[in-house]
């Protein structure tokens, strides 16, 4: 697949469509600092072969998509109390994968957003409901939890020990800490796949896992649009009870805030998605297509 590229505000959004044409679009979106590179191949091959049409796209200041021009110092954590004013707000980041609607030709999509991903999919169906069909979150926290809030839900030890993690300069060490990274939120009762992890990692020629500047910009986005109460979209939330980053806590708020939602707690699983547990996604992610009026024939 070739990366394609579109225009949203003074941005450029790296994207890329993945197949399936004819079938349900569905757009994936991956978290903070993590580009698109990071979802699983497979995971799309099964999506694709379950009768979706997906893609994939990489936020501002991630991956292959425009970088902010502010090089000022930042810290993801901090950021969430800064008075400043932000680079740029959360509605902009849910406006960027319309953008990306936008240039596939879809008027819609069913959404499939993990950590960060699965807040930025929220602020999409809130601001944005007619182009969500359907929401799916995994390892994310409610749109809208205020600073205190975030603090309750973060489990600050993988932070703190990447932190102290030291690479060396230049694109191995950016492979380096991916991997590190990756082996840090992975599930405790699956094997870890370095492997797939290195090839992650080597796709992604911008790593964003060392940029703490982005990463403070991106954590910084302020949402000031509707609350969950109004989101309309069918929801499945996902979390993984073994979390090491975000306490499934997190989850549960999100669950019962949304009207309707159906709230899915994996044992054994940590903030990642394992290989093992990609039907179990791809069958909840088909299950609420095919109850969705907007499904296409099949």
């Amino acid at each position: 697949m070739s990366t394609r590229y579109t225009t949203s505000g003074t941005m450029t959004i790296a994207y890329e469509d993945h197949g399936g044409k004819g079938g349900d679009p569905l757009l994936l979106i991956m978290g903070l600092a993590a580009s698109r590179f990071w979802w699983p191949p497979g995971l799309i091959d099964d999506l694709v072969a379950a009768g979706f049409h997906v893609a994939t796209y990489d936020h501002r200041d991630s991956g292959e998509s425009s970088r902010w021009p502010d090089r000022k110092r930042g810290n993801p954590i901090t950021s969430l109390f800064r008075r400043r004013p932000a680079a740029y707000t959360a509605e902009d980041l849910a406006d960027d994968a319309v953008a990306v609607l936008d240039a596939l030709g879809w008027s819609g999509a069913h959404l499939f957003g993990h950590s960060m991903g699965g807040v930025v999919a929220q602020h999409i169906a809130l601001r944005h409901p007619d182009h969500v069909h359907t929401l799916t979150t995994s390892a994310c926290v409610p749109s809208g939890a205020g600073p205190l809030a975030l603090i309750r839900y973060i489990r600050p030890g993988v932070m703190v020990r990447m932190s102290r993690i030291r690479f060396a300069d230049g694109h191995e060490g950016d492979v380096a800490a991916g991997i590190a990274l990756a082996r840090m939120l992975a599930s405790p009762a699956h094997p870890f796949d370095e492997e797939s992890a290195r090839a992650a990692a080597e796709r992604d020629r911008v790593s964003g896992f060392r940029d703490t500047a982005a990463q403070a910009r991106q954590t910084g986005a302020r949402w000031s649009g509707p609350e969950l109460g109004t989101l309309r979209a069918p929801t499945v939330v996902f979390h993984g009870e073994q979390d090491p980053l975000l306490r499934p806590r997190a989850s549960h708020d999100l669950a019962a805030a949304v009207p309707g939602a159906r709230l899915i707690t994996l044992p054994g699983v940590g903030h990642d998605l394992p290989r093992a547990l990609w039907p179990r996604y791809v069958d909840e992610i088909r299950a609420q297509a095919d109850r969705s009026p907007t499904r296409s024939p099949r």
